[in-house]
């Protein structure tokens, strides 16, 4: 995928099983977020494939069906309330009434989102907007999730039931892609890791087959520098900018 003379996904492959969360990770810039709109279709690769369960992402409705999705940047239907906007995706993804329904309430009263059921979504925060957004991810109960940076916003009681939620949906036999830049999540959450940079993957597999591919007993954190080529000039970016700090508090001046 090119973005004028930028290639921002350059032979991207990867697989993710039923069962699985697989974190998808890479420095600011390292094609995460046009992987991403490439595997729900929102943009088109110039070469390769996307397939769900098997299924062409081309055949498009009859597989994005497949798809719960939270994007980065969450956009909604500012004049409509959140009840008007998950009945309307509810009528999409052709849910009966009664399901739809039901699956509502209980995903209003987990994310505590009542008070604001029925004011208009221009005026929510960005954190119940998230939340919103993930509701209509997860309404339709697929099998596959893609969330990028779904924590994005949320409280952390959200964050600890959108985690539960991910966990659980994937011990059901659904599969989950986790994009996160929150290297102690994706460690706790994920079952398998991507590290992608300049459009490449340049590490795959479980935290501790990581570790063996850096030869030490390394927090995903450190992993993730090591293998994106990050970890050299931090301690002396840190003790730059210690000295300026001192500096600016006079204890350094001459």
């Amino acid at each position: 995928m090119e973005y004028g003379a930028v290639t921002a996904v350059d032979g991207l492959s990867f697989t993710v099983g039923r069962g699985e969360i697989y974190g998808l990770l890479g420095p600011n810039g390292a094609g995460k977020s046009s992987t991403i709109k490439t595997l729900v279709g929102l943009v088109a690769p110039k070469s390769g494939e996307v397939t769900i369960f098997g299924r062409s992402l081309a055949e498009e409705m009859p597989v994005k069906s497949l798809i719960g999705y939270v994007p980065e940047e969450v956009l909604l239907f500012d004049s409509l309330t959140p009840r008007e906007f998950l009945e309307f995706v509810a009528s999409v993804r052709r849910l009966a009434a009664d399901e739809a329904n039901g699956r509502i309430g209980r995903m209003v009263k987990a994310f505590r989102v009542e008070a604001y059921f029925d004011s208009p979504i221009a005026t929510l925060s960005l954190g119940t907007k998230q939340k919103v957004a993930v509701m209509a991810a997860l309404l339709h109960d697929p099998p596959l999730l893609i969330l990028d940076e779904p924590l994005n916003g949320l409280d952390a009681r959200s964050s600890r039931i959108l985690k539960e939620l991910v966990s659980l949906h994937a011990r059901k036999g659904g599969a989950a892609i986790f994009c996160t830049h929150v290297m102690e999540v994706a460690e706790r959450l994920c079952t398998r890791v991507g590290i992608i940079d300049h459009g490449r993957m340049v590490g795959e597999g479980t935290i501790e087959e990581l570790r063996a591919l850096v030869h030490a007993d390394e927090s995903l954190e450190n992993i993730f520098l090591k293998v994106t080529a990050e970890e050299a000039g931090i301690e002396e970016t840190i003790k730059a900018l210690e000295g300026e700090v001192r500096d600016e508090n006079g204890t350094n001046a001459l």
